[in-house]
């Protein structure tokens, strides 16, 4: 992983986590325990949806750069149908209360979204090869390179 790459794991991660730990607090404290276990449990589970979906788009940048779109575009619907199949399966589950749980992976999931926007608007990544630029400059006119 290279190191923009950890940063914006870094920079998406740190608010999901502090939401998460907030709605914890809020869940428990209206919700009882199990309250806070369902906000527990619906953060991690947003959080390693988008982490996982970071990953593969950062591979999927590197390998197959012109196939980036429109990995981006598939990878937010599998992630929308990721969180929509766990709200399924945990729908009547009485581990943890299933309010707390979906009202904690929406709001992850929207913190995700924001910081993961914030930190490309604010990366400092080279779209243009320096290199190549440079090589081309000092070819003399009419070279055949």
């Amino acid at each position: 992983m290279q190191s923009n790459d950890a940063r914006t794991l870094f920079q998406c991660a740190v608010p999901t986590a502090v939401a998460g730990i907030v709605a914890a607090a809020v869940s428990g404290v209206l919700a009882g325990g199990k309250g806070a276990v369902g906000a527990v449990v619906g953060t991690l589970v947003a959080g390693g949806v988008m982490a996982m979906g970071l990953f593969v788009l950062q591979r999927t940048a590197k390998s197959f750069p012109h196939l980036f779109q429109a990995m981006g575009l598939v990878l937010y619907v599998t992630q929308f149908l990721i969180s929509a199949v766990v709200l399924a399966v945990f729908r009547d589950t009485s581990l943890f209360n299933t309010r707390a749980f979906a009202f904690a992976l929406l709001g992850a999931v929207l913190v995700w979204t924001a910081a993961q926007t914030r930190a490309y608007l604010k990366a400092k990544i080279l779209y243009v090869d320096p290199e190549s630029a440079e090589a081309k400059k000092s070819a003399p006119a009419g070279s055949p390179t």
